[in-house]
């Protein structure tokens, strides 16, 4: 089974789409193995996205993702990360499949609503910034059996 990070960003928060971003994972039959609610410090912000760092959105971009509460979460299940990255859609809404995550709710590509690995070398890196091994909860999931 695969795992990957997903952080529904602060205008996500802001907009009240938690419950709706999360409903459409769960009906898709992944598995939540951990999620946190909370705000992004500086340095976790730094090293989140520091592949990005020297670039001119940089800033913002930090600015953006500590201007509010995250919801931080990890998923699991066959395939999740390309599952995940087509459930949410290209990062400019505008070329978003029409049924995604941003194509639905986003306007703005720096407004986009939501965060997901795009390798399981990052959801990997990502997983770990922001949970503790023992914040991953084992259980079993017994809808995988039907899908």
């Amino acid at each position: 089974m695969e795992r990957t990070f997903l952080m529904i960003k602060p205008d996500g928060v802001q907009r009240g789409l938690i419950g709706e971003i999360v409903s459409r994972f769960e009906r898709k039959g992944l598995k939540l193995v951990a999620a946190k609610f909370m705000v992004v410090s500086r340095e976790l912000a730094e090293t989140h996205y520091a592949e990005h760092q020297g670039k001119s959105f940089y800033e913002p971009l930090l600015n953006f993702i500590t201007a509010g509460p995250v919801f931080a979460m990890v998923w699991q299940g066959d395939n999740v990360i390309a599952l995940t990255r087509a459930m949410i859609g290209k990062t400019d809404a505008v070329d978003a499949l029409p049924g995604t995550i941003r194509s639905d709710f986003a306007v703005h590509t720096n407004l986009n609503l939501i965060h997901g690995s795009d390798s399981p070398e990052s959801a990997a890196r990502e997983i770990a910034n922001f949970f503790t091994p023992e914040q991953l909860v084992e259980y079993e999931h017994t809808v995988q059996r039907w899908i």
